[in-house]
């Protein structure tokens, strides 16, 4: 089985390619509203062979109905043998944790649970658990399927970021800089879901603009450290990898 096409090649070959990933990384998956892009990173991860853990990071809003139905719609759109685990705005404790093998404490449902981030996968539990060797891809051995740790989609960045919009300029900078460590420590594939803003109308608010501001920095930081990257529009995603040139610093 083919590789899962990230994002990180040059266009020359067919991104319909998916299947058993190689590497660890960052991959950014970012759009506009309703565009697609959790959909798009949702695909990603199925695609990938790995057992998937969904780091979920939006507030409850128990009182806005508009908000619960978008949740309910992600819900019901994830897989059932997928974990999920809502970290709400403590994303970057739930990733040190699981960098370090210890287990993620999560609310579920209406209960609390403690879940690992490193699931056993029963051997034979998917199509590519044969006695075969591991796929090469580009020449390296896979990691055998009962022994990987699971690739992580977070959804998403900008539900995390309002968690924090009440920090002073000093103390947002420390929990970036905590937030990209602990990214940066993962072993295995990380699928990171962000919402483009400030395309359009200025924000006719304070807050709005300053999560704007702190978005947009964010994402470029993000993504100097990122394996791949994708910008999803219309219900297209598009490589940026291939498509882009990155920007001279300011």
């Amino acid at each position: 089985m083919a590789e899962v096409d990230w994002g990180e090649r040059d266009g020359n070959e067919s991104q319909s390619r998916l299947g058993v990933p190689n590497q660890t990384g960052l991959i950014l998956v970012s759009g506009p509203s309703r565009s697609g892009k959790s959909r798009w990173a949702e695909h990603l991860a199925d695609r990938s062979g790995l057992p998937v853990t969904y780091l979920a990071t939006g507030a409850d809003r128990p009182g806005d109905d508009a908000w619960q139905q978008r949740v309910l719609l992600h819900r019901q759109r994830r897989p059932s043998h997928w974990t999920t685990l809502e970290v709400g705005g403590d994303l970057e404790t739930a990733l040190e944790q699981g960098s370090s093998g210890a287990a993620i404490r999560s609310d579920l449902t209406q209960g609390r649970r403690d879940w690992p981030l490193s699931i056993p996968i029963p051997e034979g539990s998917r199509p590519q658990d044969q006695a075969s060797d591991p796929p090469l891809a580009n020449g390296v051995a896979a990691a055998s399927p009962a022994n990987r740790s699971p690739l992580l989609l977070i959804d998403s960045l900008g539900t995390w970021l309002a968690h924090h919009l009440d920090l002073e300029d000093t103390a947002w900078l420390r929990r970036q800089e905590r937030l990209l460590s602990a990214l940066a420590q993962q072993r295995s594939p990380v699928l990171l879901v962000c919402e483009e803003v400030g395309w359009g109308v200025v924000p006719p608010t304070a807050i709005g603009g300053l999560f704007r501001d702190r978005s947009g920095s964010l994402q470029q930081r993000l993504m100097a450290q990122a394996a791949a990257a994708w910008l999803v529009v219309q219900g297209r995603a598009l490589n940026l990898m291939a498509l882009g040139e990155p920007v001279p610093p300011g």
